[in-house]
């Protein structure tokens, strides 16, 4: 079978674009694996705002940048589809539902009363559709993008490399050595590394270039200003502010790799209470959309009433903004070295290796985590199907998976 290629681009409201992601937002479960997944699913498979090749390259970008990978894929689709607006309409839908449900739950945090508020039958079956979501991102991409034995056996090295040094250095890593061998192998003669129509990587007027460039050096700046000025007008508000946005600059890998930054930002100083962040980290898991929502269920156990609204916008935003300079700075960039043909061999290496890593992903933690007894396997192979062949939406699908969950307790 043919990859699935990208339908012409045609100007596209932002209100589509939020309608979307709002979608996606209130239905993507499992974490920014499977986000992944979802997101090719909608844009790749059913949308075709972009071809295969221009998704991984894509992914691969935002592999590579600090801060959370699939929040940093969507405010790309929605920029390259509906300009500033739809990159705003896109972080909007996809993290405000979950956003909401954390900051509500941290404005009414109660240590006695937060431990029992979501079912754990229904946590079961969100965790085993993940499993299939993920599974069905790699069975499709590789398909695409891992076609010949070369890309395929690099695709597997990938995938051991990473199982065998877990973290962002085995990523970093296994892509940084697919570069090297892509280039090798592929750099010179476009079979297998040929890349996708520049079509599918439009940009808004004005984002050139020397346009990202500053974007890049506003992020920079901003690491080391604002702690000099914190030092002059100290106040929670500043702190807070400054601790989010260093969170989400430093850190690579998102997700869960944030947890660390983010307990020696609010618990040590006594921002928030230690079984607070726990129970906090623990309702995370149980809500769509990105982890990095969970500083706004810190932002607002910071304070009661409206003043913990504040702080809950003010987190949010501060741990979401390193990502989108970086993003929209880097894209141009990426655009134009993706279209050289030195770089078409390096980027069939990279894309190669990143399906490696989205099946390391589906084996530990996904499946690792969410597996544990043949009905689980058979209720993921099950949804796996349904995706695949039956041509079930996904969110069908998830709400399938979750009623099964919670109806086995």
């Amino acid at each position: 079978m043919h990859p699935v290629s990208a339908a012409p681009r045609s100007a596209t409201p932002w209100c589509q674009v939020l309608a979307v992601f709002l979608r996606l937002g209130l239905t993507s479960f499992g974490g920014p694996v499977a986000h992944l997944g979802y997101f090719r699913a909608e844009f790749v498979q059913r949308r075709r705002w972009l071809s295969e090749h221009s998704y991984a390259d894509l992914v691969a970008l935002c592999q590579f940048l600090p801060g959370p990978a699939s929040s940093q894929v969507g405010l790309a689709l929605g920029l390259m589809r509906a300009g500033w607006g739809g990159a705003l309409a896109a972080w909007l839908g996809f993290t405000l539902p979950s956003a909401l449900a954390l900051a509500l739950l941290g404005l009414g945090f109660s240590s006695a009363a937060a431990g029992g508020w979501f079912d754990a039958g229904l946590a079961r079956g969100l965790k085993i559709v993940a499993v299939a979501v993920v599974a069905q991102a790699v069975w499709g991409m590789a398909r695409s993008l891992c076609a010949t034995p070369g890309r395929a056996a690099l695709m597997a090295a990938a995938c051991a490399l990473t199982l065998w040094q877990p973290g962002v250095a085995g990523q970093l890593a296994a892509m940084g050595g697919a570069a090297l061998l892509g280039k090798w192998a592929w750099g010179r003669r476009g079979p297998g590394a040929a890349s996708s129509p520049p079509e599918d990587w439009h940009l808004p007027p004005g984002l050139t270039a020397r346009t990202g460039g500053v974007l890049l050096g506003l992020c920079a700046a901003l690491l080391a200003v604002l702690p000099l000025v914190l030092l002059a007008w100290p106040g929670r508000v500043l702190a807070a502010f400054d601790a989010f946005y260093r969170a989400g600059a430093l850190v690579f890998g998102g997700g869960h790799v944030v947890l660390p930054l983010l307990q020696s930002a609010v618990v040590a100083p006594g921002w928030v209470p230690a079984d607070a962040f726990l129970a906090g980290y623990g309702a995370a898991q149980a809500v769509p959309g990105p982890l990095f929502t969970f500083a706004a269920f810190l932002g607002a156990a910071m304070a009661p009433g409206w003043a913990g609204a504040g702080l809950a916008l003010v987190c949010l935003l501060a741990i979401f903004l390193p990502a989108a300079l970086l993003v929209a700075g880097a894209l141009p960039l990426w655009a134009r070295l993706r279209q050289r043909p030195g770089a078409r061999g390096v980027l069939a290496g990279v894309n190669a290796a990143v399906v490696g890593l989205l099946l390391a992903a589906l084996i530990d933690p996904v499946g690792r985590s969410a597996l544990h007894s043949p009905a689980d396997a058979a209720l993921a192979l099950a949804a796996f199907a349904a995706l695949v062949w039956g041509r079930v939406p996904p969110w069908a699908v998830v709400l399938a998976c979750g009623a099964a969950g919670a109806w086995w307790g």
